[in-house]
Formats: C-alpha cells, sequence, structure tokens
C-alpha cells in the first residue's frame, strides 16, 4: 500500500491547524479519531458510538480504525492545506 493512496483512502480523516489542533477529525468536524479510538478501546461498541453521536456513519468509524491501524504500521499521513494562506511574517 503506498502513501498516495492511503491519503485518498481516508477520504472521511481530515486535519485542520484550525480545528481540534490539527489533529486528525472525523470529515472536518470537531471529533477526534482519538476520542473515537479511546471509546472503542474502553469498551464501547460502534452502536453505542453511533448512538453517542449520530451524525456519525458506520464508515467514520471504520476508517478510523483503519486510520490507526495504518499509523501504527509506521506511516505517516502528509495533509496538504491548499485551502490556507500561508501567513504573514509582517507585524
Amino acid at each position: 500500500m503506498t502513501n498516495e493512496y492511503c491519503i485518498e483512502h481516508f477520504n472521511r480523516i481530515t486535519q485542520n491547524p484550525g480545528v481540534m489542533g490539527g489533529k486528525p477529525c472525523i470529515r472536518g468536524m470537531r471529533l477526534t479519531v482519538g476520542r473515537i479510538l479511546s471509546q472503542i478501546g474502553a469498551g464501547e461498541t460502534i452502536e453505542e458510538i453511533l448512538i453517542d453521536y449520530p451524525y456519525l456513519e458506520r464508515e467514520d468509524i471504520q476508517q478510523s480504525l483503519q486510520y490507526a491501524a495504518w499509523l501504527a504500521q509506521g506511516y505517516e499521513v502528509a495533509f496538504t492545506f491548499s485551502h490556507l494562506r500561508p501567513r504573514s511574517n509582517k507585524k
């Protein structure tokens, strides 16, 4: 699996420096992948998480798990922020 393939594969995982400190989130929402993984690690089922967060979809949770597994294999994701303008150093 190549890096380019994986970045495209994780179309529900987003990172934006202005949202949750740049942590990986679900579809740009203020809900981090880490939060979902923590709940699964604590024993919650996918069904329970979907009840807690009705705006989530099953695929969001599945992709969070896939993303975590991919990172655990030692890959890094290089997201681009083309929608953001670079900061000016002028004061």
